[in-house]
């Protein structure tokens, strides 16, 4: 997994039948992965979409960071 300087924890899956799932997008706010959810359900009403926080998203990135940082 790739983790950019800032985290981006709000995502968009897309629920496939056969319980799996496909992350769209990523999101810095909840407000814009909702906008997002928006036009994407406006598009193709029949998909079935889950908008989640994941926060090992974050906690891994700042993991990274603290290390990077060098702190102790």
């Amino acid at each position: 997994m790739i983790h950019s300087d800032d985290p981006r924890p709000w995502c968009i899956m897309r629920l496939q039948p056969n319980l799996q799932h496909q992350v769209l997008n990523r999101f810095q706010c909840r407000y814009e992965a909702e906008a997002h959810l928006k036009v994407l359900q406006q598009m193709m009403p029949n998909a079935d979409y889950a908008l989640l926080f994941d926060s090992a998203w974050v906690d891994s990135a700042w993991e990274s960071s603290t290390v990077s940082f060098g702190y102790r």
